[in-house]
């Protein structure tokens, strides 16, 4: 395992476990988890992603079939199949995926009366970590035991929050649910940090929000930015990360420059 240098909230040694979480949907949370796991991976770094979404879109913004998988992160949960036992090789080198599908939907009632139901997927990931450098957990946008389950797994949080009006909106609910599973499930938990995604260049607007997100949250906000980009839009329907869609675009330039900033500017090279 490699070890990152400092960034302004670290150091962080490897393996780092990161729940990607924003209860309010449509920031490019998934857009997020995807693009840096992506970037990680070009840096030299073996990443897991886990899709704990039931709508499955990390997998299938990956190139992945949900429909042909004989098993997912639904049957880790459930089944306690091994986690090993679900991993698919992405075109990506070093980049891995958990899948997801809309089997997973029933799990947050499914899990309710399970023994240990908060704590499946940290029991799956610590079975296998040693095989990455970093994990990233792609959570839903609730606040329910698939979220839990992300949260009590992950060591830190990364909040992506889109340059618009209601940026804040709910990170209040989802930062007192990060201390409510610190105090009681994982302690230690907190926000490492928050990427300010779809940045108009064109309107004073995204320039107040980040402003203010900084005003709030000081060097916890990575200084790069995700513009609002239709590359990036068009990625996903492709299979493919922005980094391999189109590696020159603005979108791939910014990713990877908060890549840089979240594994601490370490560059590692090839495997």
């Amino acid at each position: 395992m490699n070890t990152p240098g400092t960034t302004p909230t670290g150091p962080y040694p490897t393996p780092r476990i990161i729940a990607m979480a924003n209860q309010k949907g449509g920031v490019g949370k998934t857009t997020t988890t995807i693009n840096l796991g992506a970037c990680l991976a070009e840096q030299g770094y073996r990443v897991l992603l886990i899709d704990l979404d039931p709508q499955g879109n990390a997998s299938t913004g990956l190139g992945l079939n949900t429909r042909d998988m004989e098993t997912s992160v639904y049957d880790v949960l459930l089944h306690e199949t091994p986690l090993e036992d679900c991993l698919a090789p992405t075109a990506v080198k070093n980049l891995f995926v958990a899948p997801s599908n809309l089997d997973l939907a029933g799990a947050e009632i499914e899990l309710v009366p399970a023994m240990g139901r908060e704590t499946r997927l940290k029991k799956a990931i610590e079975a296998i970590i040693d095989q990455f450098d970093y994990v990233l957990i792609d959570c839903p946008p609730s606040l329910g035991l698939l979220t839990v389950n992300g949260l009590t797994a992950a060591k830190e949080v990364i909040v992506p929050i889109q340059c618009q009006y209601y940026a804040l909106e709910g990170l209040g609910q989802l930062l007192r649910n990060v201390d409510l599973v610190s105090k009681n499930l994982n302690p230690g938990l907190g926000v490492s940090r928050i990427i300010c995604t779809m940045f108009d260049t064109r309107t004073k607007l995204s320039g107040d929000v980040v402003s203010e997100v900084r005003e709030h949250f000081g060097d916890k906000v990575c200084q790069a930015v995700i513009p609002h980009n239709v590359r990036l839009a068009e990625a996903p329907s492709h299979g493919k990360p922005i980094t391999t869609f189109d590696s020159n675009s603005t979108g791939a330039k910014a990713y990877r420059a908060v890549a840089l900033e979240v594994s601490g500017g370490a560059q590692i090279g090839t495997r």
